[in-house]
């Protein structure tokens, strides 16, 4: 059932089928009933094309909500290694699509030129574009003896940083041990983008199905929901160490959850 309008969208991210390609979660998501798909961009060519996604959009009746940057550790070498140039690119890819939100990390640390004009650029592309640059929340790495690494520039955790839109991953908050509801409050409108999954708390990005970790995801929901929230909720959930069945279940239960928890409660 497709959202009234004014409601968060629900979308499933192109990840949560891994290591099945894009057209597999255009595929999923419209035979669950999801509203919509994010893009990760990554090695499958068909990410990286607007025009195969164009067509698997219209094929399926699921348009493209969103695009994922590469700028994970493990697409490094997508489009090259300039982080303005993956960035760009995906602005491009998001307006051939017509998805109004890119969906990428903040700088590693060692990425210092790209660090020092991050906030200033991102802005700067929100402005000439009109796309919506959601930095995600990130986490402290840990090293072996519980020491922690900042593997992130500025910093991890993008609340009090100067972007205008932020995306909020539930699993990123349980393993940096974050606060996921005060960050939604801190965050006010500045929230544009939620990644529902959740996680135990344990040193690993875990990206399980929201309602079996520690994570509060319904309560984020029912907060988004009663604050009118119109932002998309992308499910993004890890699926890749079970069969088809298992992941169908998965996927339908997680769409489940946050249909549910984002119903609007009778008065």
């Amino acid at each position: 059932m497709a959202p009234d309008a004014g409601e968060a969208r629900i979308g499933l991210s192109s990840a949560a089928v891994y290591p099945e390609g894009a057209a597999s979660a255009f595929a999923t998501a419209a035979r669950l009933g999801y509203d919509g798909v994010e893009v990760m961009v990554w090695t499958d060519p068909l990410t990286q094309e607007a025009g195969a996604l164009r067509s698997l959009a219209e094929h399926h009746g699921v348009p493209v909500l969103s695009v994922h940057a590469p700028t994970l550790l493990v697409t490094q070498r997508v489009w090259g290694s300039d982080p303005w140039d993956k960035v760009d690119r995906s602005v491009d890819l998001a307006l051939e699509v017509g998805a109004g939100t890119v969906v990428l990390h903040p700088p590693f640390r060692w990425q210092r030129g790209y660090a020092r004009g991050f906030a200033d650029g991102v802005a700067e592309r929100e402005e000439a574009t009109g796309v919506r640059l959601a930095v995600e929340n990130m986490y402290p790495w840990r090293a072996p003896r519980a020491r922690e690494v900042e593997a992130y520039l500025p910093h991890w955790d993008p609340v009090p940083q100067p972007y205008e839109h932020v995306t909020l991953d539930l699993s990123h908050t349980a393993t940096a041990g974050s606060d996921a509801l005060d960050m939604v409050r801190r965050l006010g409108p500045r929230l544009a983008h939620l990644h529902l999954a959740d996680g135990s708390g344990s040193a690993r990005d875990e990206h399980l199905v929201p309602g079996r970790g520690t994570q509060p995801c319904g309560e984020v929901l029912e907060t988004l929901a009663g604050a009118g929230y119109a932002g998309d909720v992308v499910v993004e959930v890890g699926t890749r160490r079970g069969d088809e069945e298992r992941r169908e279940v998965d996927l339908a239960e997680s769409l489940a959850f946050a249909r549910l928890h984002l119903a609007p409660v009778a008065g």
